[in-house]
């Protein structure tokens, strides 16, 4: 399994406290099967979670890297962010200010729960006519694709990536959460499903559990895509594959 959005850096956001968390968090990765994993820090959430590409951050991201490899964890680990969507998102993206995931064109996106639509997806066609891929974090929590499902279709036939939190899968945001991640997934909306990992307790780097609700409920070759496949394809910057979405109502 890849896992492409887990807070694992340590002291930048509300995921991992220090060093050892993300160490403890890493290897949770290593005993349950998750091969690879992009750090996914906030970003771009003014006066909270800033964490704007510099020499600090890159610093920490190369201290993480050294100190797994020095544990002797055999896991991978890549680089990006989880960018909150502003107006301002595509020029600091285009300036560098804000990672792309592993350098690719694809970037790791979330919007406020209760967003509007339209701003949605005016701030996502500014930044697809740069060239860019956008890849919508948890879209199940969010209250509007909640409310009508179909802008997540919108989304899908855009060619934007939908990413489902395994915790959504497994019912622990409650149960709205979950029925509208299992429609995203059954309509074959959903490109890829992740940790979203913030800790090494709860809401942690297991993936084992889901891949195996997700081979029982919808088929080993859908997981595989899901948890493998597809997250492979965003590293390598390489187009996603996908069922025919079906619409939603």
């Amino acid at each position: 399994m890849i896992d492409i959005h887990a807070h694992i850096l340590p002291g930048v956001d509300d995921g991992s406290e220090n060093m050892k968390m993300s160490l403890m968090m890493l290897s949770m990765c290593e005993d349950y099967g998750t091969k690879g994993i992009i750090a996914t820090p906030h970003a771009n959430i003014p006066g909270e979670f800033e964490n704007y590409l510099g020499p600090d951050l890159l610093e920490l991201m190369s201290a993480l890297e050294e100190e797994k490899d020095l544990a002797g964890i055999n896991v991978d680990i890549y680089r990006g962010m989880e960018i909150f969507a502003t107006e301002d998102m595509p020029s600091l993206l285009e300036k560098g200010k804000l990672l792309t995931l592993n350098g690719t064109s694809y970037f790791l996106t979330e919007f406020a729960f209760g967003e509007d639509p339209d701003f949605c997806r005016k701030v996502l066609r500014e930044c697809t006519a740069m060239g860019l891929k956008p890849i919508i974090a948890h879209p199940e929590r969010y209250y509007f694709i909640q409310d009508d499902p179909r802008t997540a279709y919108d989304w899908c036939i855009s060619g934007y990536g939908l990413q489902i939190n395994k915790g959504s899968v497994m019912g622990a945001f409650g149960k709205r959460v979950q029925d509208t991640a299992d429609l995203l997934i059954s309509h074959g909306l959903a490109a890829c499903v992740a940790s979203d990992a913030h800790s090494h307790i709860e809401r942690n780097t297991r993936m084992d559990r889901t891949a195996g609700y997700l081979a029982r409920t919808y088929g080993e070759e859908f997981a595989d895509l899901l948890l493998f496949k597809n997250p492979m394809r965003i590293l390598e910057g390489k187009g996603l594959y996908g069922y025919e979405p079906i619409p939603v109502y």
